[in-house]
Formats: C-alpha cells, structure tokens, sequence
C-alpha cells in the first residue's frame, strides 16, 4: 500500500510503500524416495555417473536431487550432507 503526503501548495512532499512481509514456503525436511535412495549410494560411495548408470537417469538429474537434498537439509557439501543424514537417522549405519 502506498502512503502519499501532500504539501498545502498541493505538491507530492513524500511517498512511502509498504511492502507486505514475504510468506516464505519452508522446504520439507522429509526426502523423497528417490533422494533417499540416492543418499544412500553416495553413502556407498558411487560417484554421481555411476547413480546415474545405476538408477538409469543422468548425470544431470542426480546432481540435481543431491542439490536439492542439499537445501532440504541446508548444507553446502557432500560431507555435511552425510553428517546430517547420520544425525538426522536418514542413513542406516551397517
């Protein structure tokens, strides 16, 4: 909403626009069951080409689920993204 002041001469002195907080969608933390099986290959050490070839996707939709796995979880590298899934009992430990 725009709020305007008017000087007696009729004159535009000040505008001011109030902007309406921004309503944030928080990511779900739950990983789908794609992203969970692709966690536990990288937790089995395949490489994201390998994912791929196992999973019969591309290398590009595989970088893609580890980044927004990545978000879900807010982390910034792979290591992190495994601590997380260790705390988080996203991985089963054998």
């Amino acid at each position: 909403m725009a709020t305007v002041t008017v000087s007696k001469s009729g004159r535009v002195k000040k505008v001011s626009h109030e902007v309406p907080p921004l309503h944030r969608k928080k990511r779900p933390e739950a990983l789908t069951s794609r992203e969970q099986e692709i966690l536990d290959l990288i937790w089995s050490g395949f490489k994201n080409k390998e994912i791929g070839q196992r999973l019969k996707i591309s290398v590009k939709t595989v970088e893609a689920h580890r980044a927004n796995m990545m978000k879900k979880i807010r982390v910034s590298n792979t290591a992190q993204l495994l601590k997380a899934a260790i705390q988080g009992k996203m991985l089963k430990l054998r």
